[in-house]
């Protein structure tokens, strides 16, 4: 089968890692499913991938990608959930938890094994680009807003750089759900795409919020970190999912123990979780933003406007 793969490490520069090429097709195991990948998306864990965080080189060449959409044998449309080991289901109870390309294979590619347990019905609403949207960035977000954020129609929320695919999402549900939502980006372009998305207020970074907010949507880091803790009320929440400035410094915390403010960190989701957010885009209309759609031969220019953070939404991969 075709896939895109990291071929070696490039801490510096992370495409000069990749390769496109074929792979093995994926083996026949017990409480296993193999889904034809009719569409696929990248994350930013594919370019740390390349980089080398998260792997070691004796597991190279490990195909990419965490988020699919397809078809099962049985002609079953399915979503990947992408955390492996979580519950056992297909890997034993012992097994941490693992994205899929950190220790099986990944999505970027024709075809992708996963535990059948990781299976979950695509809704007939959703075509197979949107769904493939959902796993991580959107799942990520909906966990940091509903889950671990605990907002709740008429809350507000601060949403760090508006344009990736977790700050699109956020914006997008958050709206939808009845947020007061708050977005920031260096890009006018994309202060403008925020509204028009359903932010209440999109403003450069570091300016003044117009009220505190309960809860803060932070993968940016380093450049937003001080940001983010002046602007969240006093016992509200800070929630975590990246860092893609680098980590915080200083970590303020002289004001998050005088203030009560809670960290907390997100990585996805749980697949009840992905199910609820299926229904919830299916029954409401909320549909990803995609900024653009690559073949897999040409997942290098997906990845460079990535890195260059030159996307607003998802950029989706149709194999």
């Amino acid at each position: 089968m075709r896939a895109a793969y990291a071929a070696r490490f490039s801490p510096d520069s992370p495409l000069d890692a990749l390769e496109v090429g074929e792979r093995p097709d994926p083996p026949e195991r017990e409480h296993w499913t193999t889904v034809t990948v009719r569409a696929a998306s990248l994350n930013h864990h594919d370019l740390w991938s390349l980089r080398g965080v998260g792997l070691r080189a004796e597991q190279l060449p490990m195909v990419l990608g965490t988020d699919a959409a397809g078809v099962t044998p049985d002609g079953t449309e399915v979503v990947v959930h992408g955390v492996i080991g979580a519950d056992g289901h297909g890997v034993g109870p012992r097994e941490q938890r693992s994205l899929l390309s950190e220790r099986y294979p990944g999505t970027l590619a024709e075809r992708v094994a996963v535990p059948t347990a990781n299976l979950v019905p695509k809704p007939a609403e959703l075509g197979f680009a949107e769904a493939a949207c959902l796993p991580t960035a959107w799942l990520t977000a909906y966990r940091m807003l509903f889950t671990v954020g605990g907002l709740t129609p008429g809350d507000r929320v601060l949403v760090q750089g508006a344009g990736g695919g977790v700050a699109t999402a956020a914006i997008v549900l958050g709206a939808a759900a009845g947020l007061e939502v708050t977005a920031t980006s260096r890009s006018a372009a994309k202060r403008e795409r925020a509204l028009a998305l359903g932010a209440a207020h999109a403003l450069e970074p570091g300016e003044r919020v117009p009220a505190r907010v309960d809860a803060v949507v932070e993968s940016v880091g380093r450049a937003t970190w001080a940001h983010s803790v002046r602007s969240v009320r006093p016992g509200g929440t800070i929630v975590v999912c990246g860092a893609t400035s680098g980590d915080a410094a200083p970590a303020e915390l002289s004001r998050i123990f005088f203030q009560e403010i809670a960290v907390r960190g997100v990585t996805m989701g749980t697949r009840e979780e992905l199910a609820a957010l299926l229904n919830f885009c299916a029954r409401t209309g909320v549909r990803p933003v995609i900024d653009s759609q690559v073949s897999l031969d040409d997942v290098g220019t997906g990845l460079a406007r990535m890195a260059a953070g030159e996307q607003t939404g998802k950029i989706v991969v149709v194999p």
